[in-house]
């Protein structure tokens, strides 16, 4: 499965395209079983879909799919960094700055993998000192299913260090026990990261049609 995500993420397999379950096992040099098996993991996240013959299509998520996901994501996050800000101890304190360091770093070695890496370890950290194991899980898979559109804005649309400067005030208000300070910044962080991903969404997907605004309004006041 981590050779598939590796093929997607560095453009060896590109959105759109069929290919064939057989002739990814042989450049993998690994059986068909285990190939398919992580193509159904990657199929129930929306990243890929099966089709006749043994073929699969790598799957880019639609703009109205990305405002829901975000909708969702708040749902869940801003309370969760409310709990996490109300219960944090230095433990959580120090892993979380720590976290934040070597993002800090990534973006000083313009290293977005790493630096995606990390933010995605920061999130799951916060969901995790919430207490809430179900919202942790489900916020993990809802980041999965929009790892295709770069996952990031980085270098497209914003920098990394644009990026990192809005987890800084998230941090901050959570080490001191701040959550009201916490669920702003990080309603901010979600909701300037969703709208841009659906405008690089629809721009990409050539979907000329459709408006941003009225998607992500639509969807996030509902």
């Amino acid at each position: 499965m981590t050779a598939i995500r590796t093929a997607i993420d560095n453009g060896r397999m590109t959105p759109g395209v069929k290919y064939s379950v057989y002739q990814l096992a042989d450049q993998l040099s690994v059986s068909r079983t285990p190939v398919r098996d992580a193509l159904l993991r990657l199929e129930e996240a929306g990243l890929i879909r099966f089709e006749a013959r043994q073929g699969f299509r790598i799957m880019l998520p639609h703009p109205q799919e990305i405002a829901d996901i975000f909708a969702v994501r708040l749902a869940l996050e801003l309370p969760a960094v409310r709990r996490a800000a109300a219960r944090c101890n230095t433990d959580t304190g120090d892993i979380l700055r720590d976290r934040m360091r070597l993002m800090h770093h990534a973006v000083k070695d313009a290293d977005e993998r790493s630096f995606m890496s990390h933010d995605q370890l920061l999130h799951d950290h916060i969901l995790d000192s919430s207490g809430n194991a179900r919202a942790r899980k489900i916020v993990a898979s809802l980041r999965e299913s929009t790892r295709l559109l770069g996952a990031s804005t980085a270098d497209r649309i914003r920098t990394l260090s644009d990026i990192n400067d809005e987890h800084t005030p998230i941090v901050a208000a959570i080490v001191a026990n701040d959550p009201d300070a916490a669920e702003r910044a990080m309603s901010t962080h979600l909701v300037v990261t969703g709208r841009l991903l659906v405008t690089q969404a629809v721009r990409d997907q050539k979907l000329e049609d459709l408006d941003v605004d009225t998607i992500w309004n639509n969807t996030i006041s509902a």
